[in-house]
């Protein structure tokens, strides 16, 4: 898309780049991942530290309010240009999830003048501010249409990721939409896409259950959030003997058992979940018949710590599965090929295998770090 005269643009010399523009590069580097740091630092860090934004006012429901009135004003005349606005919202809070104020000042003026401006404001907005309220329009009033439009600036996701799915959930393509958005994403962002996902009806549309079956939980410590919902709405236990034949899922199980065993204060964990002893019991027959790597060695290493740690309860299965489950383990992760593959993580200086060497529990020993006493660094 070439940039068109107004303030603002990037492709002039000397001109910041737009927000959208920072997006789009990271995306195209890696299309199917998310973008490093979920896109951070933005392109404006350097002025918003210049110029630091308003905080969020005492009275929650006065959020937005001034917004609203830039944007009455804005609507307010007739030959106003939605560049006039790139720079006009840094002095007022903008609240980065759906707000009343903005959205009724949507729907005071004509719609398709609401839907340009808000297309400009993302596409060419170079202060995140002014590419936020313009989300904002269009998660009110944009068309399938801006689908792309919005996917593409959601992949900011810490600050887009609220709104871009806001715009997602109600509209038709939206399901796609945020599975897409959802492969991309990681932190907060992923909160904010698997929280939507889970809101739906997971039997109404065919592709929602299977992604949060095997995809949801990325390993991310913010999974917390949602791994226990996502057990319980997606009916977990219920498919265990797909474990048999779908390596992916098994995987993700671990993922998911890794997470709600240590994500208390966030979310449902271990020792709440009705299941965790059926759920567990499977994993464990099946995470030996994969072939190891760095990831499901720490998910068995993690898990075998906290079965070695907790007592029965907090585990969330009986003191037999207990000891049972943690030899099975512990089974796993000593076999030669385990090790090795332990050890090259080690050498290579994986984060994973350094924190399982340095801090590993003292009742689990494994073959992997014979020589190092836990708590000790080099």
């Amino acid at each position: 898309m070439s940039a068109t005269a107004g303030p603002g643009l990037s492709g002039l010399p000397g001109s910041p780049t737009t927000l959208f523009d920072h997006a789009l590069r990271l995306h195209q580097l890696a299309p199917g991942e998310p973008l490093p740091r979920s896109g951070e630092p933005y392109p404006d860090d350097g002025r918003h530290r210049r110029r630091p934004r308003p905080k969020a006012p005492v009275d929650r429901s006065l959020a937005g309010q001034g917004a609203a009135l830039i944007l009455d004003a804005h609507f307010a005349q007739v030959s106003a240009l939605p560049s006039e606005l790139a720079d006009a919202f840094h002095d007022v809070h903008i609240p980065n999830r759906h707000n009343e104020h903005i959205a009724a000042a949507a729907e005071r003026a004509d719609p398709e003048r609401v839907r340009r401006t808000g297309r400009w404001l993302v596409r060419h907005g170079t202060d995140r501010c002014s590419v936020t309220v313009g989300l904002a329009l269009l998660a009110d009033v944009g068309t399938p249409a801006d689908i792309p439009l919005i996917q593409t600036i959601g992949l900011l996701s810490h600050q887009s990721g609220p709104l871009a799915v806001h715009a997602f959930e109600t509209r038709p393509g939206g399901v796609e939409a945020l599975l897409w958005l959802a492969e991309r994403v990681t932190g907060w962002g992923r909160v904010y896409v698997v929280d939507a996902l889970c809101r739906l009806d997971l039997d109404g549309d065919p592709a929602v259950r299977p992604w949060l079956l095997h995809r949801a939980c990325d390993g991310d410590v913010l999974n917390g959030y949602f791994a226990g919902k996502v057990a319980t709405l997606t009916r977990l236990h219920e498919e265990l003997e797909a474990l048999d034949t779908d390596h992916e899922m098994v995987d993700h199980v671990g993922r998911v058992l890794h997470v709600m065993s240590g994500c208390a204060g966030m979310g449902l964990t271990l020792a709440h979940y009705p299941h965790s002893g059926a759920v567990l019991e499977a994993h464990a027959r099946h995470a030996g018949s994969l072939s190891p790597t760095i990831a499901r060695y720490f998910t068995i290493a993690v898990l075998t710590q906290h079965l070695a740690t907790k007592s029965p309860e907090a585990a969330g299965c009986t003191a037999a599965q207990q000891e049972a489950l943690r030899a099975t383990y512990l089974e796993v992760l000593d076999r030669e090929e385990w090790t090795r593959t332990a050890r090259a993580g080690f050498a290579a200086d994986d984060r994973r295998m350094r924190w399982l060497a340095d801090y590993r529990a003292p009742q689990v020993r494994l073959r992997a770090f014979p020589d190092r006493e836990p708590g000790t660094e080099e």
